[in-house]
């Protein structure tokens, strides 16, 4: 009986996290996971500053922050990457599993490389087809270089550990659901699901938001 009242609930987050049935432009997960991530970052960062605290760098910092804000920047990848809905919940996983492997808090320098390369990786595992490093860099911002740089560096630290049961992924998006409204900071790992089918790269990103330090050339 508690199975399938977890079951129901979870189906109801799949529709309210627009995971499932949802023909929006953008599904309700992005506008949530923004929210969510802007709300992390914030709280890390007033931490940070209160206690002065000093950040480890890793390959993920930047020299600044990017123009484009987390919200832009999340808007923007599901625009061009045209991965699944379910491949941002994946990524929140992985970004969750990176911060407690390496004790490091997500920040406006490092939340814009973490997102384009959780959100690539998690289309590679799940999607049954998904565009190159190369175009991700383009979407992201960065070199090409960089972001396979930045590949191996997620993938080291997760030891290459990407599968997510679907227990995990129910209990994540339930509380993601529930955490929307209100403060969540990213403290355990969760589920997945897929998109099947492949697709022609008809409308490649154009430009690229500010994410080295300066600005990247258009494409």
């Amino acid at each position: 009986m508690g199975t399938n009242s977890t079951k129901i609930k979870s189906s109801e987050a799949y529709t309210s996290l627009g995971l499932v049935g949802s023909d929006e432009i953008y599904p309700q997960i992005i506008s949530i996971m923004a929210s969510v991530l802007e709300k992390s970052v914030q709280k890390n960062e007033k931490l940070s500053k209160s206690l002065r605290r000093k950040e480890s760098v890793t390959v993920f910092h930047g020299l600044r922050a990017p123009t484009l804000s987390i919200r832009q920047y999340i808007e923007r990848i599901h625009r061009y990457a045209n991965c699944s809905p379910s491949c941002f919940v994946i990524a929140f996983v992985y970004m969750d599993r990176y911060a407690q492997r390496t004790d490091s808090h997500l920040t406006s320098l490092n939340v814009h490389r973490l997102l384009i390369t959780s959100v690539m990786l998690a289309a590679k595992f799940v999607d049954d087809a998904c565009y190159s490093n190369a175009y991700f860099a383009k979407v992201g911002g960065v070199s090409t270089a960089e972001i396979n740089e930045l590949e191996m560096e997620f993938l080291s630290t997760l030891d290459f550990r990407l599968h997510v049961t679907v227990e995990e992924f129910d209990q994540y998006c339930l509380r993601l659901e529930r955490d929307a409204s209100g403060s969540f900071q990213i403290q355990q790992a969760v589920g997945a699901c897929g998109r099947k089918g492949s697709w022609p790269i008809t409308d490649e990103p154009r430009s690229s938001p500010e994410i080295s330090g300066y600005t990247c050339r258009a494409i």
